[in-house]
């Protein structure tokens, strides 16, 4: 579904130059969901606006659905940290902006009726009309879920989603993120800093160097859907499979010497 190959990104200011990314070569299979972990500025929100189209490489190639991607497309949707509702739009207004932007008139019943579906999967039918400030932060973020689900995406780019969320929430969002990943079968890129979280969700953890950021290893991870941390036996792989990525993460290695990736 999403394909890298020797992608770099440069950026040049006026502190000089920047090499944020350098020869990323990566393979995300469809309906696969993949997290990206390793330190602060090693080019991981760099590397989803590259695969978004909202950032040119400066070298290599980024196709998407077999596609080089050359701009923002349909098929790929956006979440950031922050819910970034609109404060003067209901719930149901917020989830239907991408199809009023990208004027969607034609099959509007339909996405209206899609939005009703996604707000019920969330587990908010009967705040279609509530304002953004009337709900809990993670009520605004499963507002934001619904969005960048409206337009049926192939692909989800989602950039540290649960960061700003307390524990407990953050907890019921990953859980909520898996079984909505299950029944839609989207295909799913997603940065975090937790390495708890990456491993929950992940069928593959790709770990990247400090910048500039390359491939330090790939992690597969053979734990039986669905998952929670409330599980024991989950939590005991988890917490496996976590101590060695923190070991990896702790490792001094520059970047130059960093070993051939397991792709």
């Amino acid at each position: 579904m999403i394909e890298l190959g020797g992608v770099g990104q440069v950026f040049e200011g006026r502190g000089g130059r920047v090499q944020a990314l350098d020869d990323i070569d990566l393979h995300v299979r469809e309906n696969e969901f993949v997290t990206l972990i390793g330190r602060s500025g090693c080019g991981k929100s760099t590397l989803l606006r590259l695969i978004a189209g909202l950032l040119p490489p400066t070298y290599g190639a980024v196709t998407v659905a077999g596609e080089p991607v050359t701009g923002p497309r349909r098929d790929v949707s956006f979440m950031f940290q922050r819910p970034a509702l609109l404060p003067w739009r209901s719930v149901l207004s917020n989830v239907m902006l991408p199809v009023e932007i990208s004027g969607g008139d034609s099959g509007r019943k339909e996405y209206r009726d899609r939005a009703h579906e996604l707000l019920e999967l969330v587990g908010l039918s009967g705040f279609e009309r509530r304002l953004p400030h009337e709900l809990s932060g993670g009520m605004q973020q499963r507002v934001s879920l619904c969005r960048s689900l409206i337009r049926r995406p192939q692909v989800m780019l989602m950039d540290e989603p649960f960061s700003a969320l307390d524990a407990l929430t953050r907890t019921e969002m990953s859980d909520e993120l898996q079984r909505i990943q299950m029944e839609l079968a989207t295909t799913i890129v997603f940065v975090t800093h937790s390495i708890e979280e990456a491993v929950l969700l992940a069928d593959r953890v790709v770990v990247l160097t400090p910048r500039p950021g390359r491939l330090r290893e790939i992690v597969e991870i053979d734990i039986p859907r669905p998952r929670s941390l409330g599980t024991n036996a989950h939590l005991t792989e988890v917490a496996e499979i976590s101590g060695r990525l923190h070991g990896l993460l702790a490792e001094k290695t520059h970047p130059a010497d960093a070993p051939e990736a397991n792709r």
